[in-house]
């Protein structure tokens, strides 16, 4: 884990799906100073990436996947996260805070938050190995049970 970010691997993998392209980018030293952890990160993301009066089930709507500063580390409750994303139901700001290996994950490929964008032209997979992210077609399992 990166010291100088204090909890924070310092950057945002950024999935667009629309154009099947994926980017790394760097984690705003801003929003970490600013903001705490997943929840008010996810708040500060959707606040100012999704266009404003954005259908919730638009392709402009994003989905952010946001740990904070002690997930995986070996705190209790550490392996927490936020999903956050404009509610389909009230059309405001949702998040959804859950556990398990998710969120150590992300961190332990090297990225604080996950930022899905877009609509897929076919079923997909999105594949994290370590440093290296890939969108793969999900095709030949498609309505398996």
């Amino acid at each position: 884990m990166n010291t100088k970010w204090c909890g924070y691997q310092g950057q945002v993998l950024d999935v667009d799906l629309s154009e099947s392209k994926i980017k790394t980018t760097p984690l705003s030293l801003g929003l970490v100073e600013n903001y705490l952890g997943g929840k008010g990160f996810g708040a500060r993301i959707i606040f100012d990436q999704v266009p404003k009066g954005c259908d919730p089930l638009s392709p402009e709507n994003i989905l952010v996947f946001a740990t904070g500063p002690l997930t995986g580390t070996l705190t209790p409750t550490s392996g927490r996260m936020e999903v956050c994303t404009k509610s389909p139901l009230t059309g405001l700001w949702l998040d959804s805070n859950c556990g398990g290996s998710f969120g150590p994950e992300i961190k332990l490929a090297g990225y604080d938050h996950l930022i899905i964008r877009g609509r897929a032209s076919e079923p997909s997979l999105l594949v994290i190995e370590d440093d290296r992210a890939s969108i793969i077609s999900a095709s030949e399992i498609w309505g398996l049970e």
